[in-house]
């Protein structure tokens, strides 16, 4: 078995590994560690791996607290002390700036970071019938894998969705199209101290009235509401109780509530985004009577918090239905008269789209995966008319 030493790791949490001249990325080993592993992927340049035997045990590793760790793909660094994980995101984030652009950062803040079990108010579950394992499965993927992991809990959930995945399997294994509902959207808001539970369910033939019935028990008796989605994001629908409380989250630091639909996009952890809200609102320093672009603006995340400050903010969204739920939360928060909001591309901006918009003393851009290339070539055609600070 081949041995090597580990010399940092990569965006994923995989020990990387210089052998025999080639790089080997390798699942379950840390920085420092002295690995035996076995290659599941060989390239001319590079070959993935996975951890057999660890010789020599980094100081920070420690057992994981889920006992689906390694099996579930859910998770890739529980075997690290939750610290040093905070420290690795940084030096990747450092090494991407270097190797892309060549860019040293000037100053870098610290990191944010919150309680690391119970934290995910956001998942998409999968669904499948597997009749070697006696029924229904319910949960993410193996590791590397299209096979839905074999999991009875999950500790980066709220203890209420975990206790919740064997009922799922009795419930929809129960039904008459257990094989035609592939994927369950877990979606929690927190209104007042106060946690509301949706599951929006991934429908690819109706139901039976036995089924709704069962569906309508499950959901009294756990305390969920429940979404129906048939075709894509605009056939989800409510399925029971017929007047839920609406789905929000809060940022007590601005006094505002904010709502969403459960298949919206908010952050997965609302403890991070709350500090995350505060920091970018530090740096951006809004003041009253300046005019501030809120770039991605989705539900007014960041829109509203900076019209709090007494700034004129115009979010930009490519949406339309995220403008529409970002100005009924500029309404139901009382500051309607601070925001503006307009749908456009932002993945095609241009110096003229931008200058269209009008002049703006500051910017936000928080971009999705994809990022903000367009916008940022846009910006940089202003000349003299660009933002004079961008967050």
């Amino acid at each position: 078995m081949p041995i090597a030493i580990i010399e940092s790791l990569d965006h994923e949490g995989r020990g990387v590994a210089h052998v025999e001249g080639k790089v080997v990325f390798i699942e379950g080993a840390l920085l420092g560690e002295q690995v035996e592993y076995s290659s599941y992927k060989r390239k001319p340049s590079y070959e993935q791996a996975t951890a057999t035997h660890i010789l020599k045990a980094s100081a920070q590793r420690v057992a994981p607290r889920c006992r689906h760790f390694g099996i579930c793909g859910g998770c890739s660094m529980q075997h690290l002390d939750p610290v040093a994980q905070t420290a690795v995101k940084q030096r990747v984030l450092e090494d991407a700036f270097w190797h892309l652009a060549r860019l040293r950062p000037e100053v870098l803040y610290p990191v944010i970071h919150g309680p690391a079990w119970g934290y995910r108010y956001r998942a998409r579950l999968s669904v499948r019938l597997v009749a070697k394992k006696g029924g229904v499965l319910v949960g993410f993927h193996e590791r590397r894998s299209s096979f839905v992991a074999d999991m009875d809990s999950c500790e980066v959930m709220p203890a209420e969705i975990s206790a919740l995945l064997l009922p799922l399997r009795q419930l929809i294994g129960g039904l008459s199209i257990p094989d035609r509902l592939p994927q369950i959207e877990v979606a929690i808001g927190e209104s007042a101290g106060v946690k509301q539970f949706v599951l929006v369910l991934r429908i690819l033939q109706s139901l039976t009235l036995d089924d709704e019935t069962a569906l309508r028990a499950f959901a009294d008796a756990h305390g969920l509401v429940i979404y129906l989605q048939t075709g894509g994001p605009e056939t989800v629908t409510l399925f029971h109780p017929a007047n839920p409380l609406s789905l929000s989250y809060s940022l007590p630091e601005f006094s505002i509530e904010q709502r969403f639909l459960p298949i919206d996009f908010t952050q997965v952890n609302h403890g991070i985004n709350r500090m995350l809200v505060r920091r970018a609102i530090t740096l951006l320093a809004p003041q009253p009577g300046e005019r501030i672009a809120d770039m991605f603006c989705g539900l007014g995340n960041f829109t509203l918090p900076i019209a709090r400050s007494g700034a004129m903010v115009v979010g930009v969204e490519g949406s339309k239905g995220l403008v529409e739920r970002a100005r009924a939360n500029a309404e139901f928060n009382g500051l309607a008269a601070h925001t503006e909001f307009r749908m456009s591309n932002l993945f095609e901006a241009t110096a003229e789209s931008l200058a269209s918009l009008g002049y703006f003393d500051k910017m936000l851009i928080d971009p999705p995966r994809e990022g903000a290339a367009e916008l940022v070539k846009a910006i940089g055609g202003l000349g003299g008319d660009a933002p004079q600070r961008i967050v």
